[in-house]
């Protein structure tokens, strides 16, 4: 039985209360029911799909955003809300044309000019993506949002000054923000400056995701007892935890304990315990990522590696720890248990490159253009392991046939 209209408004107005309460379940209830009765009203279908994107059910909203984009076609509302649900659900030509009608209703909008950014950007449009921050940052020069995605745009084609410059607009604003502060910091590293960007990196560990023991933090200050130095992920276990215990756990003359894992532990000649070990005795803790800062390391003067209990025992095979594809015609061992009975090693950035070069075998390790800070920007013999050279990722043409030739001979 159809509703009557005081009915309908009843229901419009009870389903807003519920709305403006934060009691999105209810609101959509009642919305449903007005669409279920009214479903050619536009405000109808665009308020159920507002509750719906509160709720967090982005596919259920995107039937009545869409109808209700079609039926408010001078509602620049309608479709920027409707963009938003696409964009979440990774539909980003279709979430790029709403943005473009809404943009025709609302010329000089500086919300729908970064939207438009977005979705640019996330279909891979840079140079357009690029245009529509900067006519958002046109309209008001201090929108943190745009700033931070044009620097990352700037840095990804090499302009370093200009992605920069954008950061430090957007921190004299919000200078204590830990993501802008962070993002500066691994710009500044990238390039190889870490003076002024260790600071900044220190950062991260104010954002969720880091675990961190119940222990006083180390910055460097002599100690009174014993250092627990521990990677900061969350899984001990995982290859990025390992890979930076390898890497980084270099302590001359500090009396310290590393947190790790079992197999690293049996692979390390270090005191070592594990994550769920108690933590008696310490005195502070540091992340493996923050030595760098707090013992004052460079590329010019990292202390030597860890030693190792392992021992290379090298035999004919060439380790490939790479998710490429090796060169036709190179047996190669896959099998990184056999690392240490490798002649040579061509790896990624991974756990069991890492370990090839502490034991002394030559390694070649493929980097992509996005690479950890911690390799710095050159490419070549690495100051990190006497045996280790970096490569270009990217490898092809010439590049790929002269390591077909290294890894040939």
């Amino acid at each position: 039985m159809a509703l009557s209209d005081s009915q309908i408004q009843a229901l419009g107005s009870e389903a807003i209360k519920f709305a403006a309460a934060g009691d999105f379940a209810r609101a959509e209830s009642l919305f449903a029911r007005v669409v279920a009765d009214r479903p050619n009203s536009g405000q109808a279908l665009h308020l159920l799909g507002q509750a719906r994107l509160k709720l967090g059910r982005f596919a259920d909203a995107r039937e009545p955003l869409e109808r209700a984009a079609k039926f408010l076609p001078r509602d620049p509302a309608a479709q920027v809300n409707l963009a938003g649900c696409l964009t979440v659900l990774g539909a980003h030509a279709e979430a790029l044309v709403a943005l473009e009608r809404a943009a025709a209703l609302a010329p000089g909008n500086a919300v729908i000019a970064h939207n438009r950014g977005r979705s640019l950007e996330a279909l891979g449009r840079s140079e357009e993506a690029e245009r529509a921050y900067d006519e958002e940052l046109s309209i008001d020069h201090r929108l943190m949002p745009s700033l931070g995605a044009r620097a990352g745009l700037l840095a990804a084609r090499g302009d370093w000054a200009g992605a920069l410059s954008d950061l430090d607009m957007a921190l004299t604003s919000q200078p204590n923000d830990p993501h802008l502060r962070l993002r500066r910091g691994e710009l500044l590293l990238a390039q190889g400056d870490w003076m002024r960007g260790l600071d900044d990196y220190e950062a991260r560990l104010e954002l969720p995701g880091c675990w961190t023991p119940d222990l006083p933090r180390w910055q460097g200050e002599p100690l009174d007892g014993r250092l627990l130095v521990y990677p900061e992920q969350d899984d001990i276990e995982s290859d990025a935890a390992m890979r930076d215990t390898l890497m980084l756990a270099r302590l001359p003359g500090i009396d310290a304990t590393i947190q790790c894992s079992a197999k690293v532990a049996g692979w390390l000649d270090l005191p070592s315990i594990g994550r769920g070990d108690p933590l008696v005795g310490f005195t502070a803790a540091i992340p493996l990522r923050s030595l760098p800062r707090a013992l004052a390391w460079d590329l010019q003067s990292l202390p030597a590696p860890p030693p190792v209990r392992l021992k290379a025992e090298p035999g004919e095979r060439i380790g490939w720890f790479s998710t490429s594809d090796p060169p036709p015609d190179v047996a190669v061992e896959r099998n990184a248990e056999h690392v240490a009975h490798c002649k040579l090693v061509v790896g990624d950035d991974h756990a069991p490159t890492h370990l090839a070069a502490l034991l002394g075998i030559p390694t070649l390790l493929r980097l992509p253009h996005s690479a950890d800070w911690l390799w710095g920007p050159q490419r070549g013999p690495s100051p990190w392991y006497r045996t280790l050279e970096t490569l270009d990722g990217t490898l092809g043409g010439d590049a790929a046939a002269a390591l077909a030739a290294r890894l040939g001979r």
